[in-house]
């Protein structure tokens, strides 16, 4: 029977877990991803997506993630101020703001 050192099992260990890490996605491209599902330009959903995952809470932005379905129902590219009516429609003041706020931003520098 062969032993496996403890030092060489806890390398294992480590190397696993830090590739396991590194395969998840983070909240800010599952954000950037899921405003391009809902119509939003690539450019402008990866600028509003920067501005805003540092600004709202997880349960936030998987509130966010039910607008990606949007598009779907919706043919062509969804305009900013049709999506915000849809952000407002959720109903959380600090979701529209930061929205609103990041959309204003990134519409400026772009």
């Amino acid at each position: 029977m062969t032993t496996i050192p403890l030092r060489s099992l806890a390398c294992g260990l480590g190397a696993s877990l830090l590739l396991l890490s590194c395969a998840t996605v983070s909240p800010e491209s599952r954000l950037r991803t899921g405003l391009i599902d809902a119509g939003i330009s690539p450019r402008m959903a990866g600028c509003m997506a920067e501005r805003m995952v540092d600004r709202l809470s997880l349960m936030q932005l998987r509130r966010l993630q039910s607008l990606a379905s949007l598009r779907k129902s919706h043919m062509g590219d969804m305009t900013v101020d049709r999506f915000l009516f849809k952000v407002r429609a959720l109903e959380d003041p600090e979701i529209f703001a930061v929205t609103s706020k990041a959309a204003i931003v990134c519409a400026i520098d772009g």
